[in-house]
């Protein structure tokens, strides 16, 4: 398999990031594209049921914990008060994908599709991040020096993810990170 295409969506909060991540992913697969997705979230968030035995391993101290199935694993890491893992950590952790869209991060050196909504009455972020390579609008933007694309045409959306994410190799240099999975 080549090295994965990697694009962030970003945005303000009630942008429409995720909603356009739920659209984007089935469009991608029907184009045969494996799509691996990578989320930031706030520093509480938990993926596990108190009363599992994975949560209570955890609870425990397990510094790691692996649930597997027939159908699916997971992986559990346990950071503490250590530092949070970089987003070229995490990107060299994925199993081998064609695309990979990551949710958040927006102050990160990848490539970057903004997702852009006049409702939030926030600033748009394209004009101050050079790394905004493309955005998904609900409407015109005839100053935007990067492509603009209808948030609500989902194909035009995944044509432009499909041209503007970078290769895996490529985001990790402009990370700082190492070329290696």
């Amino acid at each position: 398999m080549n090295s994965p295409k990697v694009i962030g969506i970003v945005g303000w909060s009630g942008s429409g990031k995720t909603t356009l991540i739920l659209k984007l992913i089935p469009e991608l697969n029907r184009r045969g594209l494996k799509v691996a997705t990578l989320k930031h979230a706030h520093h509480n968030f938990d993926v596990d049921v108190p009363g599992k035995d994975s949560y209570e391993h955890r609870k425990a101290g397990a510094a790691e914990v692996i649930v597997s199935s027939a159908r699916r694993w997971a992986q559990m890491h346990e950071v503490g008060e250590g530092k949070e893992a970089s987003l070229a950590d995490l990107l060299r952790r994925l199993s081998p994908c064609d695309v990979v869209l990551i949710e958040g991060f927006k102050t990160e050196r990848h490539p970057k599709m903004e997702v852009f909504r006049r409702d939030t009455q926030k600033p748009a972020l394209y004009s101050q991040d050079a790394r905004i390579v493309a955005v998904a609008s609900d409407h015109g933007l005839p100053d935007a020096a990067v492509p603009i694309v209808d948030l609500n045409n989902v194909r035009a959306v995944a044509d432009l993810v499909c041209r503007c994410a970078e290769t895996l190799d490529s985001v990790l240099a402009a990370l700082g990170g190492t070329t290696t999975i």
